[in-house]
């Protein structure tokens, strides 16, 4: 059916727009004309809450919203006169009114939209009286993120991706009036409430209202005690997201240049989370290959994304059973950081210390997990250690916003650094490896593995074309030698509560499911430089697949180092040691 097209002026000029198109999108995809807007989210956050977005319309009493009032017949527009550049300055100084004036010490001053509004708008001095008498405490209680009420503008932006993209609704709008705030269920804080830790709230809040809980201290502490060994690993959304934050184009690929500035932090070793991406998908392939050859539970779905996992923890624990008992590439990479390689350097585990660099704010909250001391249990027989003697892992997470700010703070000039090389053995990864950071990646990867082993044939194409790509559920049969493989790729937690009330139901057609818990997968991370660019994670994953084509070796059974740790310490894939160390247990947190 042919769309209807309505005629409209805009300031005074003549457009054609299709029917259903509102004021705000007509200004900006056909007039060009960039009106301001503060809480407006295209598909997740279109309710006008804000008023910053206000233009004036021919025959209306009051100045219209323009993310929300649609396009009528003959309309005319005006984006820029007094009036409305009045009134968006006024409702930007009532915002600032009662928001904390701390911008030189906050930690968006850099790329907080409130102040670009009002650089913009000119807003210069605020007249108004602040109209909350208290501030309001600070909710420390999650591992990942950290909210400031005082700081938020009641945008609604975080309240709705969180319900719409995710499909969590750990936050909301409490209270009226002026005495609204976002907060959780009874107030009880993220850490104790369904929050999965993603931090997709972060990346769309427009303030320093929520930022992720920062470790950089303790990194610079590791950094000065001549008695420690801080090895730190790299996972492969970094590469393509970190020169962002120096200034280079969007999706540049910046492999060299962040191992040598993290080279230049004082790390010991510069190790590659893409080496134990490999590992991952040697034991969660043979995971696969096993429950298909000896009837096990199907379908396999991934367990790589520690928000993933806490959300079927939470809302589907009767699935838990699906899900693969494979570790995610940081857990698995400190724990062999801290039995293989340290038993091959000789040093004592308990020296060790394991920075990761992830897109993830979730892999804060993941590496406190009990369960992630694999490595300490592994010496405690060895070296007769206490219980009271237990480390973790992996000790401090940084995302990529908090790498950079290290690298700023030592006054390194990230993006004229000549390249360097990860540090061997645990550097070494293959482009299965690098793929891992966009969605589909595991798929492709545990595909290429998977494909070779049970047919004993190379694949003629190592591409798997209809796993790739940024839509929500992705679908395809996989012909492995007359034998059709099911395969489904979800990315955002709205996509994948999709698939999981299937599996539920017992109605799922698939044999292997790959869910990421961020839209676009690690690429759109919480811990990832924020853009409102809309298609950064297309340039991302670009950089991500270029990086894969140009590796010498694009399979992980064929990484020479990964056959050096299973012929030398692991044994075969899914072996009784291997279990031991690279595999863990999912628990039920619907009533926790």
């Amino acid at each position: 059916m042919e769309t209807r097209m309505l005629n409209l002026k805009i300031n005074g000029r003549d457009y054609q727009v299709p029917d259903g198109t509102t004021i705000l999108k007509a200004a900006r995809d056909y007039a060009k004309i960039d009106v301001p807007t503060l809480c407006y989210l295209e598909g997740i956050s279109e309710e006008g809450a804000c008023a910053i977005c206000v233009v004036e319309v021919k025959g209306a009493r009051n100045l219209q919203r323009a993310c929300v009032v649609k396009v009528s017949e003959g309309m005319e527009v005006w984006t820029n006169t007094s009036r409305v550049r009045e009134a968006r300055k006024l409702n930007v100084e009532l915002l600032l009114a009662n928001h904390p004036k701390d911008c030189f010490t906050c930690e968006r001053s850099q790329n907080c939209d409130l102040r670009e509004l009002a650089s913009e708008l000119g807003v210069r001095e605020v007249e108004f009286p602040r109209t909350r008498t208290e501030w309001l405490p600070i909710d420390n209680t999650s591992l990942s993120l950290v909210r400031d009420p005082n700081k938020c503008v009641l945008c609604r932006r975080c309240v709705n991706v969180c319900a719409k993209v995710q499909s969590v609704y750990a936050i909301d709008i409490m209270g009226r009036g002026s005495n609204s705030t976002v907060s959780t269920f009874l107030d009880e804080g993220l850490g104790n409430v369904e929050c999965v830790n993603c931090g997709q709230c972060l990346l769309v809040c427009p303030t320093g209202a929520i930022t992720e809980r920062s470790e950089i201290p303790d990194v610079w502490k590791a950094l000065g005690d001549p008695d420690k060994v801080v090895v730190v690993e790299t996972a492969p959304a970094v590469r393509v997201a970190i020169g962002e934050e120096f200034g280079m184009p969007d999706g540049t690929q910046a492999t060299g240049k962040m191992t040598a500035a993290l080279r230049g932090l004082g790390f010991d070793q510069v190790f590659d989370t893409d080496f134990s991406a490999d590992l991952t998908i040697m034991e969660e392939g043979f995971e696969l290959i096993g429950r298909i050859k000896n009837g096990g539970t199907l379908p396999l779905i991934t367990s790589c994304s520690p928000g993933w996992v806490k959300f079927v923890e939470t809302f589907f624990p009767k699935v838990l059973d699906h899900v693969s008992t494979c570790k995610s590439p940081q857990q698995m990479f400190g724990t062999v950081t801290k039995t293989y390689w340290a038993e091959k350097m000789g040093i004592d585990p308990r020296k060790i210390v394991v920075v990761s660099v992830m897109p993830c704010t979730a892999k804060k909250f993941e590496k406190e997990r009990p369960e992630m001391k694999t490595a300490f249990h592994y010496w405690q027989e060895k070296m007769g250690l206490k219980d009271e003697e237990a480390f973790k892992d992996v000790d401090c997470v940084l995302t990529t916003r908090e790498a950079a700010k290290m690298i700023r703070e030592a006054g390194i000039d990230f993006a004229n650094l000549p390249d360097e090389d990860f540090d061997k053995p645990l550097g070494e990864s293959t482009g299965a490896g690098v793929i891992f950071g966009a969605t589909g990646g595991v798929m492709e990867a545990a595909l290429r593995t998977a494909y070779e082993v049970l047919t004993k044939k190379s694949l003629a194409k190592l591409e798997f074309e209809d796993v790739r790509g940024l839509e929500g559920i992705k679908t395809a049969d996989i012909d492995i030698d007359g034998t059709i493989l099911k395969v489904a790729v979800a990315n955002g937690l709205g996509n994948a509560r999709v698939l999981m009330e299937q599996v539920q139901k017992g109605e799922s057609p698939y044999h292997f499911i790959e869910i990421m818990c961020c839209p676009g997968g690690c690429l759109g991370g919480g811990g990832q430089p924020i853009s409102n660019n809309p298609d950064i994670k297309k340039r991302r994953a670009e950089a991500i697949y270029r990086e894969d084509a140009g590796k010498p070796i694009r399979k992980s059974h064929e990484n020479p180092e990964i056959t050096a740790i299973y012929k030398d310490f692991l044994g075969e894939p899914n072996s009784e040691k291997a279990h031991h160390l690279l595999h863990t247990e999912y628990c039920d947190r619907s009533c926790k």
